[in-house]
């Protein structure tokens, strides 16, 4: 296989990022978005924590719940958004423990 520069958990991050970044920019609190996309209030925190993977078809019901195209959802993480340095610094001092 050919290398690449993304590393292992990148794309969880992203998907960790973007769904919290756009659930708080909505007013959603995690139980609002677990049941607009029909998923356990757990289910989403787990995500955002990225405590778990999801599949593709949670990852489309994320986004139609959302209302995103699923490649917003898989989208680099913009460095400039404050929610996003924090969710990083908070996976990565976890990921370390």
């Amino acid at each position: 296989m050919g290398t690449t520069s993304q590393t292992v958990g990148e794309a969880r991050r992203r998907i960790a990022e973007n769904v919290r970044c756009l659930r708080r920019k909505r007013g959603l609190s995690q139980e609002d978005m677990a049941e607009l996309a029909d998923f356990h209030r757990t289910y989403v925190s787990q995500l955002e924590r990225c405590v778990t993977n999801i599949s593709v078809d949670g990852l489309e019901r994320l986004a139609i719940a959302l209302g995103v195209d699923v490649l917003e959802l898989l989208a680099p993480i913009e460095t400039s958004k404050p929610d996003a340095r924090n969710a990083r610094q908070r996976t990565t001092a976890r990921s370390r423990r």
